[in-house]
């Protein structure tokens, strides 16, 4: 049996669209997860073909159920992961098994933010920022970066805004430093200068050392204790020197980084007319971003990611140029989900092509503090940027969560609780 090894997914969202995509082209899916829920709920995964419990952080372990899996007569095609974290796993993996297409170093270097910001550190698009092991002093961190407040603070393998931290003072300072050595006490402490301007994702495909620009999405952030990502809008008419710094920008970030095959998308700010990289990962964006790319570009980059794993030429010419924009729904209160009320109005509601809502009944909701905590999204389309932005934002209106409020939780507490990770 052709073969298609995910290494981790998430209920919804890119990751989970790739297998579906590899059960409809023919492949035997096979599922390694950490995730118990997931085994709990079998059922719900029906184009997972074989899913097993295993430590994803464990190349070790991985590889052993690897190994048993080839005495039941599959070949193996490809090994992939599209969530954050074990995308360098997966490289390895696929490396020891003779199915490796993607650039394995570059991939590594991608998803430590530490490594990434070193290699970029003499470029110009490199925000000024310093590497904290054991010199916690706020008076060296402001030498270092040449910034007053505000500052951002992150822990080098979050993920999901989770533990990205904006430190106005220096009590804020002194509470992050202790969370995040709480969390993990033998990893550096990543501090930069904050940075002012509007944030595009570029989605980024490179093929055999090309580098094709995929998409640009311009990106509404909200803040509430966490940079929170609640729109996502498809550019369409970018000026020739938009593009062509962008593009400079793109793939002198790519080549420094070695990737010469691969997906990969770049968080990039533009500050008074230049570019500065908040971030690069090592795969399409999570989310809805797959279908907002089908719905613009009618380009399924989920699948040109898999044809190119298994070894095939992707096609990544755009068949269509639609506007569009993804509107993300947050709660602003703390409660258990009673109901979701709303989703057939947003349906019947101008231009809106997709609807998702992740939470179920019974599910404890609250205000975001990761991107997690996104808990539906509507895309939707127009004639225009601003008319799609204003269909996509009107449908979202229609969307409402009932609660049961809960008098008294903790922060710790609904950190801890059950969430929607994209």
């Amino acid at each position: 049996m052709k073969t298609i090894i995910f290494i981790g997914t998430q209920k919804s969202g890119s990751s989970r669209e790739a297998i579906r995509i590899a059960e409809k082209l023919g492949y035997y899916t096979v599922l390694f997860t950490d995730r118990l829920s997931f085994i709990e709920k079998r059922t719900e995964f029906p184009d997972v073909h074989l899913m097993q419990l295993c430590e994803l952080n464990s190349f070790l372990e991985i590889r052993s159920n690897i190994y048993d899996l080839l005495h039941k007569a599959i070949k193996i095609s490809a090994i992939v992961c599209f969530v954050d974290g074990h995308c360098h796993m997966a490289c390895l993996l696929a490396e020891e098994f003779g199915v490796s297409c993607f650039s394995t170093q570059a991939v590594r270097n991608m998803e430590d933010k530490v490594i990434s910001r070193q290699i970029i550190s003499q470029m110009p698009y490199a925000p000024r920022f310093v590497v904290l092991f054991d010199d916690l002093s706020l008076t060296y961190v402001q030498d270092r970066i040449k910034t007053g407040f505000p500052f951002i603070m992150k822990y080098p393998r979050s993920a999901g805004s989770k533990d990205v931290f904006l430190i106005n003072n220096e009590e804020e300072y002194v509470k992050c430093i202790k969370r995040i050595k709480q969390k993990d006490p033998d990893n550096p402490v990543l501090v930069e200068e904050y940075l002012d301007g509007p944030q595009y994702i570029v989605e980024v495909i490179t093929y055999k050392q090309v580098v094709f620009i995929i998409a640009v999405i311009k990106q509404e952030i909200t803040y509430s204790k966490r940079f929170i990502i609640t729109g996502y809008s498809l550019q369409l008419n970018l000026t020739n020197h938009f593009m062509e710094s962008l593009r400079e920008a793109v793939e002198s970030i790519i080549h420094n980084h070695h990737l010469e095959t691969g997906a990969c998308h770049l968080e990039m700010r533009l500050v008074e007319n230049k570019w500065k990289l908040i971030e690069c990962n090592p795969r399409i964006s999570g989310g809805g971003m797959n279908k907002l790319l089908k719905c613009g570009l009618g380009i399924n980059l989920v699948q040109e990611t898999l044809k190119i794993a298994l070894g095939q030429e992707p096609n990544l010419v755009p068949v269509c140029r639609q506007h569009v924009f993804a509107q993300y729904i947050t709660s602003a209160k703390v409660g258990i989900l009673k109901k979701v009320t709303g989703r057939k109005r947003a349906a019947q509601c101008p231009g809106v092509r997709e609807i998702y809502v992740k939470p179920r009944k019974g599910t404890m909701l609250g205000p975001p503090i990761s991107m997690g905590h996104r808990y539906a999204y509507v895309i939707a389309s127009g004639d225009t940027e601003q008319e799609a932005e204003a269909n996509a934002k009107y449908a979202a209106s229609q969307i409402k969560f009932e609660l049961t409020p809960i008098n008294t939780v903790k922060e710790e507490a609904r950190e801890s609780c059950k969430t929607f990770d994209e």
